[in-house]
Order: structure tokens, then sequence, then C-alpha cells
């Protein structure tokens, strides 16, 4: 070993003792090729070495799992009459911040192809994205390259963009985050695993042709951004959505043929993680020919052949003798399929070039699981805990005009409607998406061929999280529940993506393993198991002598099924005169909300009032509400408060409402504060009775706070305005603001 060796090692961003165990793996100092294999593999991206003590600590079984976490690229879960629903998420953060229109556009192809490589075909789409401040030019160029890449990817491939959410916060102004995720339908028993199963069995390579773009794109995910992250550019991908198009459907009819054995995308790492990956799981190996891989630029090295992560690319290990099949299906849908290699029994990836052995590697020492690190890291209470205690709430004095703070509130960024987002995105294609139409807490797609239904939703306050990573942990996985159950569906399972900064900083790494904490807890609540996602650290900017971690961000992934679409439930007012009720804990809170941080300027406040035990009774109540038909309408108060909740229900409506504010709370935090475990519903007359009674056995405050009226919205007697007026405010401030 020679410091030369060592040096290179850290150029890939290995450290000393990982190079050493390297060593003791091989029995010899690996050359350049296996050192760039070991980066990536090792990297944080692929191997989950700083996370995976605690990622094992989420629930990961359920009844209706199918699969369990980490075992396919996907999770997978029943969903009765023998089918079964594929869905996970996971980031494009760092090249959507260098490139955001490939860097995004990418992330939505790699999530599909993790859904159809199992054998769904995908149905659904959803992205969770976090931008700085939208005032600064920036986080415009930032904004528009990403949501062009998103649509004009997604549209032009066929799936429905349904849902997602937008936040935007100082601490994304450089490190913006980019969560995509995709919900897949396929017959149970049809799936196909990510496996190298069969010794002499045929390895094929599918798709696009290999390029130099993505090189070391693993590697770039893992490292914070800095000044010169712009050089790493090369690192950014470039998708091709009508070529993916065209390995969806040969993928899904070279599956029905019975000629595979095992296939998987080739994501970050390319070809290294899907040949170690596959041969780890099966415990086989396999012996690759380099100089057969199609390739787009001449005299491409080893190295980069390996480590490219061009897009739109499988591997597929075949049965033997079927190869003639499967090449007549590829070529029918004009795409490349070149077999490069063998599964082996050797449990070593053997990578030649020209019948020259360029790496040698036992699969098993590569993966996650295997020989791959893990650490525990150190973790310490942040500082800022600090300020959060020092808060005052007698501090927070109550504005005399409130009818200003609802205009205010109503146009700030993160309570605006996104509607110059969300109508760059196809979401009416396939004629299944039923909150096209209508708006429901949770986007409801239709299974095709059934009368049952799907709910999902992406669901992270980030806010909470930073004040409060167990708390916000445990109210991210609530708030997705809950908007699962006022859609009218049940929620089943969960897929997340963990944006957090650098891992090595002891209070982020405290935010990390408390977030994980909260929200295993809410999940054994609700029932809903973890199947999987992915884990993005060094979300973090280097400028200059400040480092800025942007607030810790679980984005939480939810799945909700409905076996009958009767019972789904939108928000919009029904009926004139039908009364407005708040089902919830009700109280005088003063905690973080839009309103503090809007109005008041407050960063630091303690979390919202939440109560776990308050919540499922809750969504127990709602659902019995719904599948009995009591209510008309049910939205939850969230963002902005009850005031923000019942604006929604009139914009979606067209109907005003006239409510009253008990005496005993404060007007201000009635309106606008954001306790949580709360629904506001609409009931008629003739039912309310049976809504309060329903309440009453179960042990949740039920307050009637007015009915549905026409076009104006009258709080207290006053109006604060109508349903236009406002309705210019929410809809037009997003669209202003970026035109600007």
């Amino acid at each position: 070993m020679t410091q030369t060796n060592i040096e290179t090692a850290k150029k890939l961003g290995l450290n000393e003792a990982e190079f050493q165990k390297i060593c003791d793996y091989l029995g010899r100092i690996p050359n350049f090729t296996e050192l760039s294999i070991y980066s990536v593999m090792w990297s944080e991206h692929c191997s989950y070495k700083n996370s995976i003590i605690y990622l094992k600590k989420l629930p990961r079984k359920g009844s209706k799992l199918l699969v369990e976490a980490g075992e396919e690229n996907a999770g997978l879960v029943d969903i009765g009459d023998g089918l079964a629903c594929a869905f996970k998420i996971e980031s494009h953060n760092h090249p959507s911040a260098i490139e955001p229109y490939q860097g995004a556009a990418t992330g939505v192809g790699g999530i599909h192809r993790d859904i159809f490589t199992m054998g769904a075909r995908p149905i659904a789409a959803l992205n969770s994205l976090r931008f700085g401040n939208i005032e600064l030019d920036h986080t415009k160029f930032l904004m528009k390259g990403v949501v062009k890449g998103i649509g004009n990817y997604g549209n032009a491939f066929g799936v429905p963009t349904v849902g997602g959410e937008v936040y935007f916060n100082n601490c994304y102004n450089q490190n913006i985050l980019v969560n995509a995720m995709s919900v897949g339908i396929v017959n149970v028993g049809e799936t196909v695993s990510a496996c190298a199963d069969g010794p002499g069995n045929p390895v094929f390579i599918v798709g696009s042709s290999t390029g130099k773009d993505g090189i070391h794109g693993a590697t770039f995910a893992s490292a914070d951004l800095n000044e010169n992250s712009a050089a790493d550019l090369p690192a950014v991908q470039v998708g091709d959505p009508f070529q993916e198009k065209l390995l969806l459907e040969a993928s899904l009819e070279a599956i029905r043929s019975g000629q595979i054995v095992g296939m998987q995308d080739m994501g970050a790492a390319g070809i290294t993680c899907s040949t170690s990956e596959m041969s780890a799981k099966s415990k086989t190996g396999m012996r690759i020919q380099l100089e057969k891989v199609p390739t787009r630029q001449s005299n491409m090295q080893a190295w980069e052949i390996l480590l490219s992560e061009s897009q739109e690319r499988m591997l597929i290990v075949a049965k033997k003798g079927g190869e003639d099949i499967l090449l007549k299906i590829f070529s029918k849908w004009d795409l490349e399929c070149v077999q490069i290699g063998e599964v082996t029994d050797t449990g070593r990836i053997e990578y030649f070039m020209n019948g020259k052995l360029e790496a040698d590697v036992p699969a098993d020492s590569l993966v996650l699981g295997g020989g791959a690190p893990i650490y525990q890291r150190e973790f310490s209470r942040p500082s800022y805990f600090d300020e959060i205690e020092a808060f005052n709430p007698n501090s927070i004095h109550e504005p005399s005009d409130l009818i200003e703070v609802a205009k205010r509130l109503t146009a700030s960024p993160n309570i605006a409607s996104k509607k110059w987002i969300f109508e760059q995105y196809d979401k009416m294609v396939r004629i299944g998406t039923l909150t096209s139409v209508k708006q429901s807490d949770a986007s409801v797609v239709r299974v095709p061929g059934t009368n049952k239904g799907l709910a999902m939703t992406v669901d992270c306050n980030s806010a909470y999280v930073f004040l409060d990573p167990y708390q916000g942990g445990m109210i991210a996985v609530s708030e997705a529940a809950r908007n699962i159950i006022c859609s009218g569906g049940v929620p089943v399972a969960i897929t997340n993506c963990l944006n957090f900064g650098n891992p090595y900083n002891p209070e982020v790494y405290f935010q990390f393993v408390n977030a994980l904490k909260g929200m295993g807890e809410a999940c054994e609540a609700f029932g809903t198991p973890v199947t999987g996602g992915n884990v993005s650290f060094y979300n973090q900017s280097q400028f200059q002598d400040k480092t800025e971690p942007i607030y810790p961000t679980p984005t939480i992934g939810m799945l909700g099924v409905f076996d009958d679409l009767n019972d789904f439930m939108t928000i919009d007012f029904k009926n004139l005169g039908d009364h407005i009720v708040l089902l919830g804990h009700q109280n005088n809170h003063i905690g973080y909300s839009e309103y503090l941080s809007e109005i008041h300027k407050i960063k630091y406040a303690p979390v919202p009032y939440f109560n776990l035990n308050e919540e499922k009774k809750l969504h127990n109540t709602i659902h019995e509400c719904i599948v009995k038909r009591i209510v008309k309408s049910a939205h939850d108060v969230s963002e902005g408060g009850i005031f923000i909740s019942l604006l929604e229900s009139s914009f979606a409506s067209q109907l005003g409402f006239a409510v009253q504010i008990p005496a005993q709370f404060r007007k201000d935090v009635f309106l606008f504060g954001e306790s949580q475990g709360r629904v506001i519903v609409t009931v008629s007359n003739e039912q309310l009775s049976q809504l309060e009674s329903l309440c009453l056995q179960n042990g949740i405050d039920c307050l009637l706070l007015g009915n549905v009226a026409p076009s104006e919205l009258i709080v207290n007697n006053s109006c604060f305005g109508t349903i236009a007026e406002f309705g210019q405010l929410y809809y037009e401030s997003i669209q202003n603001s970026i035109n600007e």
C-alpha cells in the first residue's frame, strides 16, 4: 500500500479505513477501476452506510406487504382481487440544483423504471419540491427548469402527474429538493425480481447506448454542494422519455414472454450497481464483456462504461435458450438488446474489456447488507433549540386587522395555489384520475377495470421537523394519513425520501435519528409499514466560510386504498346552509405556523399542538363518517389554519362561509394556528345530530363553526371579502412572483 493509492482513494470519496477494507476483501491493492467501483457502491447514495442502522428500526412488516423494505426495486402492496401496487419515492436533488431541467427529468424517468422493472405499469406520478426564496432570480431559474423537466418527461412518457407539494424557504436557496414518486399496478404473482439466478444464464443490456453522462453520479449525490459543483455538470444524466416509453412496453412484453429471470434498472452507479446487486442477491456472480456494451462515444474506458449513469437502460438476466425470443421482442420496439455476459457460480463480478480482466471483485463485498461499511455517527442536541425554548407566546400580540392578515397569508408562497406549476403537468392522460376534476386531500386514481381506487399523497412540513425532529417526524406521517383518510381511502403503507444535511454534523445526525424515531412510532400507530425509499444526505451548501444545511425533510409518500370508489370524498362545500363543523382538539396553543412566520417573522417556536392518540381516534371517526355517508365534505386543517382550510373548500365549490369564533379562543390563533389533528367537515341539518353522537361516542371534540353561505367569506359577522377577491390573491401570487 502506498500513499499514492490512499490519495487516489480519498479523491474518489473513500477514507483510509475503507481503502484497507477493500484491500482485505481483494487480498491485494485494488486497481483504479476497482477503486472506482467501490467508491460508487460504498457511497452513501448506494450503501446507506450512515443511515442503515436507523432505517432497520422502522416498521417493515404488514399484512398487505408482498415484499419487505429493501427486497426489491420498489415496495409492493396487495390491494385485493389479485392485484398489487408497486410504489416508491426517490430524490434527484444535487443534479437538479446544478442542471434543473435534466436533473428533474431524469429523476422522473428513474423512479418510473424502478416500478416497471418489477413488472408493474406506472399509472400515476407525484413530486415533492423545495425551493429557496421565490423573489431570487436563481430560485426562479431553478423552478422553471425543474417544473419544465418534470412536465416534459412525464407528459411525453404518458403517466399523469396527479399530485405533490411545494414549499419555499431560504435554507433551500442553493440546495433545492426534487423528490419523485411513481405508483404502478401489477397482477399478484407476475412481478420480476432483481436477481441473477442460474449460472450459465445470459446477461443482457437493453435500451439506450451508454455515454459519459452521469459518471460518478452516485458520488456526486454523496457530497456537499459548493462553489465548484458546477464543474461536476457531466455527472448529470440526460433523459429521453420517448425511449423510456418504448422500454416500458418492451419490458412488460418481455416479462409476459416468460423468458426473464431477473431485471433491474440501471440507476445510480449504472452497470456496476445492477450487476453487483443482482449477483449478491442470488449469491451468484457474473462475467461481463464491457466491449460488447453499446456506447455513444468512441474509446470509452472500462471504468467509464461501468460507472456511467446514462438513462433508459436495464440489465436483464434471461433464461438460457430463450435469447432469440427476447431479441425479437426488443427489436420489435426498436431497442438495442445485447448480451454482454453470463451468470457464474463464483460469487464474483469479473469485468473484461477486449479480453483483458479490468476488475475482479466479490459481489457481496460491494452491497448493502454485505460488505459495505456501516457507521454510527455522533449526534448532539442542536444549539438552536435554545432559541425555541426561549420563545414567549405572550410576546405575540394579536393584530387589529385580521382581514389584512388573511389576505397576506392567502398570497404567501407556502399557502398560495401552485397552479402555475401543476398546470404544466398532464394529470388527465389515461383518464383515471378522479382528482383531475374534483379536489380531495389526497390524489385518487381508479384502478383500471375495477371500482377500486388508490389514494396517494406526499407530505412533510420541514419547518416542524427542524423545530422538533421527533414530533415533526410523527406529524409528517400523520398528515399524510389524515389526507388519505379525508379522501375516503384507508392508509396501507408508506415510502419515504429522507433529505438531510451532512451526517458528519452531530446536529444534523440528531435531526435524522429523532425524525426517524417519530416516523416509526406514527407508522406503527396507523398500521402503515415502510416499504422502502431512499436517503439523501449532504443537502447543504458551502459558500465561502458558511455552511447551511437544509431543514430536515423526511418526505412521506403514502398509499391508501379504496375497495369502493363510492367512498371518494372531496373538499368542496356542497349545499347552501350545510353546517360547517370542526372535528378534533381545540386549544389556544401558539406554536409555529405560517402565520407566525409570515406576519410576526418568527423562525423559532415550538411545533404546533400534536397528540398521536387523538390523531388516530380522529382518523377512525372521519373514516366512519365517510363510509356511513354522514358528511358531505372533508378537508384537513394544515398550513394557514382554519381560515385557509375554509377558503380552499370555498374555492373548490364557489360557495362561501359564515362562521363564528368561540369567545374562549384568541381570534388570530383560532383562525390561523396550525394545531394538528383537526378536520373541517360539512353536514346536512338532518345528519348533524348523528355526527355529534358519533363524535361523543368516539371521544372527539366537535365544534359547530357556522354554515355554508353564498360567495362572501364571513367571520364573526364581518365580511372578510368575496371568493373572487381572495381567489385572485390565491391563484395569481406564485405566477406573479415568477414573472417579476
